[in-house]
This record gives C-alpha cells, structure tokens and sequence, in this order.
C-alpha cells in the first residue's frame, strides 16, 4: 500500500485459481443447476409431467375439460422458452467469465487505485475509473469484495493482503453500502 495524494493504491497478486474460486463456486457454472436456472428447470419438469399424465388420460376427458389440455400445453411452451433464455444467460455470463479469466493469465499489473471520490482499475495499463456514486451495489464476504455499477468487479481476499482487503472493505461500506 502507498499514498499518493490521498490516494490510495492495492497491487493485487494475481492467482487465477483465486479468482475462478469466486467466479465459478458451486454450481454458479452449472447450466442446469446454477441459481438462475435451477427453478425453472423444475417448474419445467413439473408442467412436463402434467401434461404427460393430461396426454395419458385424455380419451378420459370431456370436450369441455379438452381445454385444460391445450392450456397445459401452452404452460409448458412458455416454460421451456424462459428455461432456454435463462441457460443462454448463464452460457453467455460462463464465456465472458472464462474470457475475463484467460486475460489474467497474462497479467503484469492489476492495481486498484482509490480516494474518497475516484475508484480506478489498472490491469496492465488499461485503466477504468469509476465514481463512487457510479456503483449501484456492493458485496463484501469472507473471500472476497465485489462491486457492481458502470465495471463490475469482484477481487478476491486471496490477492491482496489482509491490510489491503481490510482498507478495501472499509472504502466499499463508507462509499457504496452507505
């Protein structure tokens, strides 16, 4: 840590294993299990099964109840389109993860850089500043500090020291979790 103007400035060790820990925990990845999919995937399978037993048992219905048929069908279509945008969604957030990840690979320089009104990304010289007031929300656990707002970020306990992380933590509640 050193103090240039008030500023301060965190030089994160770079880990790739520190940072696919947070990105992909649990089934955060998973396309069928993630927290994104997983209710409607089951929603799915429920309306599935009812309508299988409605097909199975519908030379028993009458002509008036054949509707409950059609509408059953229609709950399932409109299910398996919201199951399908939402395992896109996860599909498209895995690659821009695993994208954002093989850019770390490489990485000579990843600065976090901050005073009480600038937050700036430096990761090997290509540098994001942000206002405090530009993010919208925070999150602070035992393994990491995330930010969301005009960057997203998410900086791992693991690549800083305890000092750093405890510094960041500190700056994260007095700007964003006001």
């Amino acid at each position: 840590m050193a103090r240039i103007n008030d500023d301060k400035i965190i030089n994160l060790k770079i880990n790739k294993g520190d940072f696919e820990e947070i990105y992909l925990n649990g089934d955060q990845g998973s396309l069928f299990l993630s927290p994104t999919v997983k209710g409607k995937l089951i929603t799915t399978i429920i309306v599935a099964a009812i309508l299988l037993i409605l097909f199975y048992f519908k030379d028993d219905l009458s002509k008036e109840k054949f509707g409950i048929l059609y509408f059953v069908s229609f709950l399932f279509l409109l299910c398996a389109v919201y199951l399908s945008l939402a395992i896109n969604k996860v599909s498209k957030w895995k690659k821009e993860v695993v994208k954002y990840l093989k850019t770390l690979e490489n990485t000579e320089i990843y600065q976090i850089q901050f005073n009480t009104k600038i937050f700036k990304v430096n990761l090997n010289d290509s540098k994001e500043t942000s206002l405090w007031t530009e993010f919208t929300a925070g999150e602070i656990s035992e393994k990491f500090i995330g930010l969301e707002g005009k960057f997203n970020y998410m900086f791992p306990k693991k690549s800083m020291s305890e000092a750093d992380f405890n510094m960041l933590k500190d700056a994260v509640r007095k700007n964003v979790l006001k």
